[in-house]
């Protein structure tokens, strides 16, 4: 079976998205590159990282997705942390969609530690569950 090309970007206030670009990227043997960092190269898959921050997603994610070349990119798979239950996969969905790139209906979500909310979070729990998660994606693509 031919090796997935992959790239992970990610966009972190605090540090907890960060957490799971960084085994994502681990897991599939690539780095883990902020955003607004492009994507030079065509890739399979694109894992796209973020946060709801008070209802909405960052605009440097809004920006980021808008500036997506969708012939660069076969699919994008979405992970997310939050410190309330409200995954950022929604509007990502909606905004990579509008510019007609694929979607896979698979994401990963954990909370994320903010001030007294969940200490720790991401733990090494929720670590394991991301790494588990990026070796299904891969290993079904």
């Amino acid at each position: 079976m031919k090796k997935s090309r992959v790239a992970v970007r990610y966009f972190s206030k605090s540090g907890n998205t960060k957490k799971l670009a960084d085994v994502i990227a681990k897991t599939t043997g690539c780095k883990a590159e902020h955003i607004p960092t492009p994507i030079d190269n065509s890739v399979d898959i694109l894992f796209l990282g973020a946060s709801v921050y008070w209802g909405g997603i960052s605009s440097e994610v809004k920006e980021y997705i808008q500036k997506l070349d969708k012939s660069k990119v076969g699919k994008v798979v979405v992970f997310s942390t939050s410190a309330l239950t409200e995954r950022a996969f929604p509007q990502i969905k909606k905004r990579l969609q509008n510019k007609g790139i694929q979607v896979d209906s698979k994401n990963f979500y954990c909370y994320g530690e903010f001030t007294a909310l969940h200490k720790g979070r991401p733990n090494q729990d929720d670590l394991e569950c991301a790494k588990k998660f990026t070796t299904e994606i891969i290993e079904r693509k």
